[in-house]
């Protein structure tokens, strides 16, 4: 079963070795409250895509979501310093106090640099944005209470290496990006010792 999204699908040395790499990172373990999906990735950017979207649930209620694209143009992109990019967004809801704070966005990117650290992966040219909208009800609906949504959107080139463990660098950038969707909706961290399920196979 060939996995790859973008334009360079096929039965090439390139798309077998993609191949591993996307079936690697749709079966990343998550924690109970993530939903994980498999979607299209964009088949303009990269000769190789595969695309992940996430939601964060607490209960019926979705409290983050986001999307994770791993683009592969083999012999490189100048753009990227590098054969492989990520690309995500993470969109959450924090609580309105929390929006008033002029730091917020500063905050809202060091969650992302520290989901790296945590991962223990390697990435270069890190680059993004970070939004914070703040809602109030006024009028007929003044009694509605406010909030606030932030939105972390950011690229970077994962080093990932080639003597055998790419698919596992692979998974651990994955591993940042929902590790960086939990922070942004509020989630604690899981105890040391205890990890998350492997999902089985099927249910995405």
């Amino acid at each position: 079963m060939v996995l790859v999204d973008g334009p360079g699908r096929g039965t090439s040395p390139a798309s077998e070795r993609f191949d591993r790499i996307a079936e690697a990172v749709a079966d990343v373990p998550t924690r109970p409250e993530i939903s994980l999906d498999r979607v299209p990735a964009p088949t303009r950017l990269a000769s190789f895509g595969v695309a992940l979207s996430a939601e964060v649930l607490d209960g019926d209620d979705e409290i983050a979501s986001g999307r994770l694209v791993l683009l592969h143009e083999p012999g490189g992109h100048d753009a990227w310093d590098g054969d492989y990019r990520c690309v995500t967004f993470v969109r959450a809801s924090v609580e309105a106090d929390l929006g008033a704070d002029p730091l917020l966005t500063a905050v809202g990117w060091s969650w992302l640099i520290e989901a790296l650290d945590a991962a223990g992966v390697e990435a270069t040219a890190v680059g993004g944005t970070v939004t914070a909208v703040n809602n109030e009800s006024f009028g007929t609906m003044a009694d509605q209470a406010g909030g606030c949504e932030i939105e972390v959107r950011a690229s970077w080139t994962p080093v990932l290496d080639d003597n055998g463990e790419v698919e596992r660098d692979a998974r651990r950038h994955v591993d940042a990006w929902l590790d960086l969707m939990c922070t942004a909706a509020g989630l604690t961290p899981l105890p040391d010792g205890v990890v998350a399920l492997p999902r089985q196979r099927g249910l995405r």
